[in-house]
């Protein structure tokens, strides 16, 4: 299971205002924070910036990179934004997120191609949410036809059905669940990934879905996830379900996170 850190996003208030303030000590903190709990990837967005989005977006990722070496999820709309930063990337990155709903999908490929980058591409296409299981799966073949064309390898690509709040469609997850069964299935070498902090926006107890939906999505396939590596309870989950579903050779990885104490 490959864990994106999701916790550097101006979206999130304290880390907005940090930013605003340059407060590098504490972004750092969140850095070091995540890739000691088990991150494999740190996600960096400030897109919620707008016109400074670029000016923002090159001090977070000179801040994160003097802290932890951990390669970086570069999250943006904006492929202009992604192509000034792409030179100040110590390690290849992951480009999040390709689509169908823009016009921006030349550019963003263009740079995925040329830079040797993984991609997440989401299932959202210019009519709008892909809300079923149908829809999501039809929008993740056109996906993967044009991006694989482009010259990306399968097995570079992360196809994100997109999963929506439960608190306005009840029937999201289950959706969600289904189509990651359906790609996985009819894409052999493609990756899924999804966010998981959507499932549960505007409902009590958001960790306890995050927890039971990441454990049915493993189970349907799911192989990377957008979360919160330093919630131990969720990291647990993951611990659990790759040796549940055969990816961990001889228990190794499961007994080494009980004996550090990382299993509740």
């Amino acid at each position: 299971m490959l864990i994106i850190g999701d916790r550097i996003d101006a979206t999130r208030k304290y880390i907005a205002q940090a930013i605003l303030t340059e407060n590098r000590g504490f972004i750092q903190s969140e850095a070091k924070d995540q890739a000691f709990s088990g991150a494999d990837y740190l996600n960096v967005n400030t897109a919620i910036f707008g016109e400074d989005e670029e000016k923002h977006l090159r001090w977070v990722i000179e801040v994160v990179q003097e802290a932890t070496d951990i390669p970086l999820c570069i999250d943006s709309p904006n492929p202009a934004v992604i192509e000034k930063v792409l030179p100040l990337v110590n390690q290849t990155p992951i480009i999040n997120a390709i689509t169908l709903a823009t016009a921006r999908m030349d550019a963003m490929l263009r740079l995925v191609v040329a830079y040797g980058t993984r991609v997440i591409a989401s299932c959202l296409a210019s009519k709008g949410t892909a809300e079923t299981a149908e829809e999501k799966m039809n929008i993740a073949g056109r996906l993967v036809r044009i991006i694989t064309d482009a010259g990306v390898p399968l097995d570079r690509l992360y196809v994100d059905p997109l999963a929506y709040s439960l608190s306005t469609n009840t029937k999201s997850a289950r959706a969600t669940l289904c189509a990651i069964d359906q790609i996985m299935r009819s894409f052999p070498g493609v990756h899924t990934t999804c966010c998981l902090s959507t499932v549960s926006y505007g409902l009590p107890a958001r960790n306890l879905l995050h927890r039971t939906f990441l454990a049915a999505a493993m189970e349907r396939g799911l192989d990377s996830a957008i979360i919160d590596p330093t919630d131990s309870r969720l990291y647990a989950v993951i611990a659990a379900g790759n040796l549940i579903s055969g990816r961990d050779e001889c228990c190794l990885n499961y007994i080494r996170a009980f004996r550090e104490g990382r299993l509740e």
